[in-house]
C-alpha cells in the first residue's frame, strides 16, 4: 500500500477506501488486501476504466505512416 500511495501521491487510508469501492483492483483476504503488480499496471495503464464501462483507453503509441 505504501508504493501505490506514493505513486498516487494520496495517503495510505484513501488506497484502503479505493480498495473498498472497488476503484483499484485488489483481493481481500481476511484483514489484508493484495493487489498484484500486473493488476495495479493494468489499472494505472488505463486509468482505472473498466472493460465494457463504454469508453475505451487510448492507445499509448499512435504511428503514423
Amino acid at each position: 500500500m505504501p508504493e501505490i500511495a506514493r505513486r498516487l501521491g494520496i495517503g495510505r487510508q484513501t488506497v484502503y477506501a479505493m480498495l473498498n469501492q472497488g476503484a483499484i483492483p485488489g483481493l481481500r483476504v481476511g484483514r489484508r488486501w493484495i493487489v498484484t503488480r500486473h493488476a495495479y499496471a493494468q489499472w494505472e495503464r488505463t486509468c482505472g476504466l473498466r472493460a465494457g464501462a463504454g469508453l475505451t483507453a487510448q492507445p499509448e503509441v499512435t504511428v503514423f505512416n
